[in-house]
């Protein structure tokens, strides 16, 4: 259990201000299943939650093997908390190779709970075991509790009519059964939901739970556990909130963004993981005004969606880099004819397949410069799960405003992370609806009304949408340049440098909110001298780094952008008032350079592509090398390079020489 135990309460149970879970087992135990209702039961009772699920890119991953675990973990807290935790306190591992791919991450004096059932002699072969672990010693450093929660699970149901596999399969309840019981969480929130996904199938309902109160019921009357912890409500805002995973936050979004703008939403997406869980969401929601295609592939879904929005609807697609990729060409498409449309790439470990179940940040690059042409382009990022919702808004927001596509980035770690989420009022959602031409603008040298589809607004530089079929709004847009205001094909080189130079403008002009650093030292300049600053989901970790640092007594200040092209107007400028100014990245840098290319101001990069999102800890230790390096007279660079470059160096070095490092 974490050190940050409070008194104990006069029946005994212990308090923990927070504590990390971790639940392990093969691919087909149900572990996702498993963490996402422990954390919903956390969240029902108002405990902060933030998740990190782990898991085999392969669909029948090796049974058994360390290469076939799959993982979940949670932190729940009784304050505000921004990550899934460093190292996890409490380790429930069905199977050796579960134990053998997490027992080394557990904090020392750790539970572990294991399903002996699968501690056999070829499963302990086939996780890599020369000796039971049981037996050998390894696991004194851990408060080890062994169950047959296999055998166990099984005799609870065996009065409900599964064949012998599909009862085993239930041990993954009757472990979420004893956890909760573990951290005096109620069950009923997870049984109301096993009667409804399993309504149709009311065997399987009831053997399931049938095997979560069996769990409940063993930690209650067994004298094997003597402890029982609570984790007591964490002081939120007071609402109505929802066990939000990232996917469904920008689903929720994009449907609350065409419902403020008044016209129906149409995703137009091929399935890729980990961004097909958003046509997943949206395909049930038709009645909420929704058209989901499922198209043949990535470019006739983005085709799709052009045309979704060419018809008056907000038109968007769903993809991955891969997917982006073959995007590339509808995308520049559909900024040259200046349509609205949010494009939603939820990054994932490349290049090409990659890490296709891992995060990474390594598409920024790609979606600020990856079309051919002058072809602008807003882009922002999500910080977090519950964040998906606001970042789907505003970009939606601004695809209309300025009449062109803009790219929100994801990545799998707050796609399938979960947290809190505050369900907003309706009167609290911006009006983002605009409106659409139903009558000429202008006259021709005749006298007659005609319609200039490239009259634009003076203040946004958008120009008019008008629907196809609209009378006397007849006008032409597509992939030719077209000459300014009245939309005819030109070739005129004069005229393609002002429309490029325009639409370079429109997306210069977005409106963009000013960057706000968090300093409790000071304002900018008079506190503290290093500004850690980030994008996307690297917000928490950072977040919490940071906290880390200040409690020691350390100045340290933090900013985060959400709009990456344009960047906010004062960015320079607040980057001057540092000495130096660390980036920590999901990738080589892309932040980095694209600061560097529009401010001129250098920074100091951290940066690891091991398709895990950063440790706390370990940005906590680098932002403090980087504070007394400055203090030591010492490069930011050297403080931090050592531990960056260090090992990956070495490894190169070797592989060069034909040695092992």
């Amino acid at each position: 259990m974490p050190t940050e135990q409070l008194p104990e309460r006069p029946d005994g149970v212990r308090r923990l201000e927070n504590v990390v879970i971790r639940f392990a087992g093969d691919s087909g135990d149900g572990m996702q299943l498993t963490g996402d209702r422990f954390g919903a039961q956390a969240a029902a009772v108002g405990n902060d939650v933030a998740t990190l699920p782990n898991y085999p890119a392969e669909i029948r991953a090796p049974s058994g093997t360390v290469a076939g675990v799959s993982s979940y973990q949670l932190h729940i807290a009784d304050h505000d908390i921004t990550t899934p935790g460093d190292q996890p306190d409490v380790l429930i591992a069905m199977n050796p190779a579960a134990l053998r791919a997490n027992v080394t991450e557990l904090r020392p004096g750790g539970v572990i709970i294991l399903d002996t059932d699968a501690f056999t002699v070829m499963g302990l072969e086939k996780a890599g075991y020369d000796v039971d672990p049981l037996t050998d010693g390894s696991l004194d450093a851990y408060q080890t509790f062994a169950v047959n929660l296999t055998e166990f699970a099984s005799a609870a149901v065996a009065d409900h009519n599964l064949k012998r596999k599909d009862a085993a399969r239930t041990k993954n309840m009757y472990a979420l059964g004893l956890v909760s019981w573990m951290f005096s969480q109620s069950i009923d929130d997870t049984i109301e939901y096993l009667r409804k996904r399993f309504a149709a199938k009311p065997d399987v309902m009831n053997a399931n739970i049938a095997a979560l109160r069996a769990g409940w019921y063993y930690g209650e009357t067994t004298e094997a556990f003597a402890n029982v912890y609570e984790v007591k409500p964490a002081p939120l805002p007071a609402g109505t909130y929802r066990h939000m995973k990232g996917n469904k936050g920008i689903a929720y979004g994009l449907v609350a963004a065409a419902h403020q703008a008044g016209m129906p939403l149409f995703l137009g997406a091929y399935p890729i993981t980990p961004a097909s869980e958003v046509l997943h969401e949206l395909s049930v929601l038709a009645s909420n005004d929704v058209r989901s295609f499922q198209a043949e592939d990535e470019i006739a879904a983005i085709g799709a969606a052009i045309g979704g929005s060419y018809a008056g609807m907000l038109g968007v697609t769903v993809t991955s880099g891969p997917g982006m990729a073959l995007k590339s060409e509808a995308i520049g498409l559909a900024v040259i004819m200046e349509l609205p449309l949010v494009i939603v790439n939820v990054q994932r470990g490349g290049p090409s397949t990659g890490l296709p179940t891992k995060t990474e940040q390594s598409d920024l690059l790609q979606a600020l410069y990856g079309r051919h042409g002058e072809a602008p382009l807003p882009v922002i990022a999500t910080r977090s799960p519950a964040d998906g919702f606001d970042s789907a808004m505003e970009a939606a927001r601004i695809a209309l405003a300025y009449r062109t596509p803009v790219i929100l980035l994801s990545d799998s770690y707050i796609a399938n992370g979960s947290e809190p989420w505050r369900v907003p009022e309706l009167d609290e959602l911006p009006d983002i609806g605009i409106e659409l031409a139903t009558e000429p603008n202008a006259v021709d040298e005749a006298g007659n009304p005609v319609f200039l589809p490239y009259a634009r607004d003076p203040a946004t530089l958008a120009r008019p949408l008008a629907i196809p079929g609209t009378p006397g709004l007849t006008h032409r847009i597509g992939g030719l340049e077209k000459a300014d205001l009245t939309g005819a094909v030109s070739y005129d080189p004069d005229n393609h440098d002002l429309m490029i130079r325009t639409r370079q403008s429109k997306i210069d002009g977005v409106d963009v909110p000013l960057l706000e650093v968090d300093d409790p030292s000071g304002p900018p300049g008079s506190g503290a001298d290093v500004l850690v600053i980030g994008w996307g989901s690297t917000w928490g970790p950072i977040g919490a780094a940071c906290r880390q640092v200040r409690a020691q007594g350390l100045k340290v200040a933090q900013a985060h952008l959400r709009h990456l092209a344009p960047l906010p107007a004062n960015l320079a400028s607040l980057l001057s008032e540092y000495h130096t100014v660390l980036v920590p990245e999901m990738n080589l840098g892309q932040l980095a350079g694209h600061l560097r290319r529009e401010t001129l101001i250098d920074t100091v990069g951290y940066n690891q592509t091991r398709g895990m999102p950063f440790r706390v800890s370990e940005l906590a230790s680098v932002i403090t090398r980087v504070i007394q390096g400055i203090a030591d007279d010492d490069t930011p660079e050297k403080a931090v390079g050592a531990k960056v470059v260090g090992d990956v160096t070495a490894r190169l070095a070797a592989a060069k020489s034909g040695g092992t490092a």
